[in-house]
């Protein structure tokens, strides 16, 4: 005798009601949207407020030097320099040792419930300190102290509202992607960023994209309404190249997966170096360091800072090949002893520069060699900022989306894509492993 079948099983009406996608129609506004809302805001309004200070200290202390007597102006610029970076790495030893550093390792850990983030010395502290350091000229990024900062305002919005220890994962993420967002004005990068690199897990995944989304969204506004709209490298708006120049832009990301690859290398080991100091050169590695920069800035200013003034300066000033390549191989250098240092800040920057002037110093052989095939060879350039990123950080969609986003050459979507994905292919047949989980590794260790 045949058995009946189950009707409460396979009653089609039962599955839908008790289907995730029907909850969702039917469940109620979760409030941590209108908290990462809030807290994304507060984000894009404190990290405009960094980037605009920094921005102010950096051009002030330059236009003072070009002003003083060439012996006094190297003086006072190794000076202020050596003193800006040794209170910088004073107050972050002091009071929080957590913050050196880009900050996304320690973010990456909060997330996976390894470490703690103490908002009320990490926001303060990193807010400061980056300031200090990158205001010194140092070789580093404002993203790093903004992701952490944006990390830090999550955990601090979410004391306010008494958000359990989900929520707060949560707006800490949420925060993460939009202080990377408030650094480039890039809000889809910020979005990505979260889930390409981060990696959060979450109990409802479908809130937590909308509380990303959010957050950035947010963050944008606040950034805006403080340093206006526009994006971050006003440069040419290039036509779409052929087709048939897809093959240079392939081995382009070739050869930024091995720099990328190398570049990891070396910042470990400049990282482990400097960790093995002891006594007065480690007391001493803010003021030895911070002097140097301050030496390099004045013999020749576009070998320090962030890397977002010298983008447009070798834009705008023919130099020759040998001139772009020689500064490649200096600001690769640099942004390897400034964040080996320890001293808080990003490498996102950074990159961007280095790759600028390795694709410009090569852009111009390639020219002439393929006229027809490559008419605009600045080019490059923009598909290099992305390739590089994503064969050091492994996150290649982040990487599209912050090039097409911090200079809106949306037209040049496909040569990206071939450079960023043949970039990190080519890191990862190498052997490479993405940098910010190396970095989380050793912090782990210790």
């Amino acid at each position: 005798m045949e058995s009946k079948p189950n009707n409460q099983n396979i009653n089609p009406l039962n599955s839908i009601l008790q289907s995730r996608r029907f909850k969702e129609t039917i469940g109620k506004l979760n409030p941590v949207l209108f908290w990462a809302a809030i807290a994304g805001f507060l984000t894009g309004v404190i990290g405009g407020s960094f980037r605009f200070l920094i921005s102010a200290i950096l051009n002030s202390r330059v236009h003072w030097i070009d002003s003083l007597d060439k012996i006094l102006g190297a003086i006072i610029s190794i000076a202020l320099s050596g003193i800006m970076a040794y209170l910088g790495f004073w107050i972050m030893r002091r009071f929080s040792p957590d913050t050196s550093g880009s900050g996304i390792p320690q973010i990456e850990g909060m997330l996976s419930r390894h470490f703690p983030l103490v908002w009320q010395r990490v926001l303060p502290v990193k807010f400061t300190t980056g300031i200090l350091i990158l205001g010194s000229g140092m070789v580093m990024g404002r993203e790093g102290p903004t992701i952490q900062m944006g990390g830090s305002i999550g955990k601090m919005v979410a004391t306010w509202f008494r958000a359990n220890h989900e929520q707060t994962r949560v707006l800490v993420a949420a925060c993460g992607g939009a202080g990377l967002a408030t650094a480039f004005n890039a809000p889809l990068a910020g979005i990505m960023f979260v889930f390409e690199e981060l990696k959060p897990v979450f109990e409802d995944e479908v809130h937590a994209y909308r509380a990303v989304t959010l957050s950035c969204i947010s963050a944008t506004v606040g950034l805006q309404l403080i340093l206006g709209t526009g994006p971050v490298l006003k440069l040419t708006q290039f036509e779409t190249p052929p087709l048939a120049s897809l093959w240079i832009f392939a081995l382009l990301g070739v050869a930024f997966g091995i720099i990328g690859y190398y570049f990891n290398f070396f910042l470990v080991k400049s990282l482990n170096f400097f960790s093995s100091l002891r006594g007065i050169y480690y007391h001493l590695t803010g003021l030895f360091v911070g002097s140097f920069i301050g030496l390099m800035s004045w013999f020749y200013t576009p070998t320090t800072g962030g890397g977002e003034e010298m983008i447009i300066w070798s834009f705008n000033n023919v130099e020759p090949s040998h001139i772009l390549l020689l500064l490649f191989a200096v600001r690769f250098g640099m942004t390897i002893l400034c964040y080996g240092s320890g001293a808080p800040g990003g490498i996102f920057a950074p990159m961007l520069s280095i790759a600028t002037l390795f694709c410009l110093g090569i852009a111009k052989q390639t020219h002439i060699w393929f006229p027809t095939i490559l008419p605009y060879p600045e080019v490059l350039t923009i598909a290099g900022m992305g390739a590089l990123v994503a064969a050091t950080v492994r996150a290649p969609l982040t990487a599209i989306l912050l090039t097409l986003e911090i200079t809106a050459n949306y037209l040049l979507i496909l040569p990206i894509l071939v450079s960023c994905f043949t970039a990190s292919m080519t890191a990862h047949g190498m052997g490479g492993r993405p940098i910010y989980t190396v970095l989380l590794e050793r912090k782990l260790q210790k």
